[in-house]
């Protein structure tokens, strides 16, 4: 008897895979110019590197030069969905390795603070959003979306703030060490874990309608995942470093780090959660476990940063469409909300901060970071509009707000924290995050304090 053994799958043919590369080393070559000239004019890379895909995508090129377009680009779900796995891969790793950055010392000393950030930088936005969702004019609102859900679903946008984003941008201004941009990413984590939840059960509301059932093994789930890194995933990291840091070869301590963290990233995802929340929670692992010396990982952030992350920056504006924007509604429309978002966010964290006792430039540079969603914002927007709950017209809206508030945030942050004293322990984390970038041990940090 024989065995009817499956057919080889066929290798991606040799046009597509030209396409791919051309695509892939394009970005990556405008990315890497535009993020360098973003620099140049006093702002993060990575408003350049989100510039490259609304340049090459629908928004300028698709109109400019549709032929070139069609062919670089062409509206192929298979050929695009290469370079959203090398944009996934980008944007998990980017997560990871802000995981890694993360002083669980200082969050634990400060969690109250962090608490109260999120906390007004989560009710005030989602308020507005919400009531913003129900004054918008209904020629906006598609067929058959009850305008709860859908103003339920605008809130969601209005509070979630865009990790991937407020990372790169931290680490761009070398603010990834200062308390304030640790209690920016905790805070921003916090918001968008509440995010995804809220995004699971307005989508359920969308489609199947709000069954308790469903939130309720959201939650559960996501306790699961906390319980799990805690009692299981610290002493596998703890002993998966110890058996690779023997020798002196970096390589096997990189492999195990973008390892363990592509694996809890598919984790997360299995159980409905977002990847990049598996890939933050492992970040946080490996970070914050003894006797692993982040000079030895210095490869890997090198890899992220300057390739894997700026091409999944530029993938995500090639979905943009900013040309729906000419009619005056829309634009009068995108402008009530960009305001809506912005004011929301701002004044939430701000009065969170304040009311945790940070002064008014701490409280302000807390609001520009937060108020930055980024391509977090465009993933929701692109669920909205799959699930049919928000028009193109609002959906670029919201694309609207992720750019805008993105490229809002460098400046207010750069202006507030030249106002803030660094202290000695700020100084202590930097220059240990200072061999992150070297590749070189930390034997002295007296000079640096």
């Amino acid at each position: 008897m024989h065995l009817s053994l499956p057919a080889p799958v066929a290798p991606i043919a040799a046009h597509e895979l030209l396409i791919f590369l051309l695509q892939i080393g394009l970005l990556l070559l405008l990315a890497l110019t535009l993020g360098q000239l973003a620099r140049r004019f006093g702002m993060p890379a990575v408003v350049g590197e989100l510039f490259v895909g609304v340049v090459l995508g629908p928004s300028f090129l698709a109109h400019v030069a549709p032929d070139v377009s069609a062919w670089l680009f062409p509206q192929d779900g298979a050929q695009f969905h290469l370079l959203d796995a090398v944009g996934q891969i980008g944007v998990i790793l980017l997560v990871g390795i802000t995981g890694i950055h993360m002083d669980m010392g200082l969050v634990r000393r400060r969690g109250a603070t962090a608490a109260g950030v999120s906390l007004g930088g989560l009710i005030v936005p989602l308020a507005f959003g919400i009531g913003a969702g129900f004054l918008l004019p209904a020629s906006l609102v598609p067929d058959g979306t009850e305008t709860l859900v859908f103003a339920l679903f605008l809130g969601v946008a209005m509070c979630v703030s865009a990790i991937p984003v407020i990372a790169k941008t931290l680490m761009d201004m070398g603010l990834l060490h200062r308390n304030v941009g640790q209690l920016t990413l905790t805070a921003g984590m916090i918001d968008d874990a509440f995010g995804w939840l809220m995004l699971s059960v307005v989508s359920a509301m969308a489609t199947t309608g709000l069954r308790a059932g469903n939130v309720a093994l959201s939650v559960a789930y996501l306790a699961a995942v906390l319980v799990f890194a805690f009692v299981v995933g610290r002493p596998l990291v703890r002993h998966a470093f110890r058996l690779v840091s023997r020798g002196t070869d970096p390589g096997p301590s990189v492999a195990t780090a973008a390892v363990l963290i592509l694996l809890a990233s598919a984790g997360t995802h299995a159980v409905g959660l977002e990847a990049v929340f598996g890939a933050f929670i492992c970040g946080v692992l490996i970070g914050n476990t003894k006797g692993v010396d982040p000079a030895r990982l210095a490869p890997l952030r090198s890899v992220v940063l300057y390739v894997f992350a700026p091409i999944f920056f530029a993938t995500a504006g090639l979905r943009m469409d900013m040309t729906s924007l000419a009619d005056p509604m829309v634009l009068l429309a995108g402008l009530a909300v960009l305001a809506v978002a912005i004011i929301g966010k701002f004044v939430g964290a701000y009065a969170g901060a304040r009311a945790s006792r940070l002064n008014r430039w701490e409280a302000l540079a807390l609001g520009a970071g937060l108020n930055a969603r980024g391509v977090i914002e465009v993933v929701v927007a692109m669920v909205g509009l799959r699930l049919g709950i928000l028009s193109v017209e609002v959906y670029t809206i919201v694309i609207l707000v992720a750019i805008v508030t993105s490229l809002m945030a460098p400046p207010i942050l750069r202006w507030a924290m030249a106002r803030v004293e660094q202290t000695a322990e700020e100084e202590l984390r930097e220059s240990e995050q200072l061999s992150w970038a070297t590749g070189q041990p930390q034997t002295d940090t007296s000079e640096h304090i």
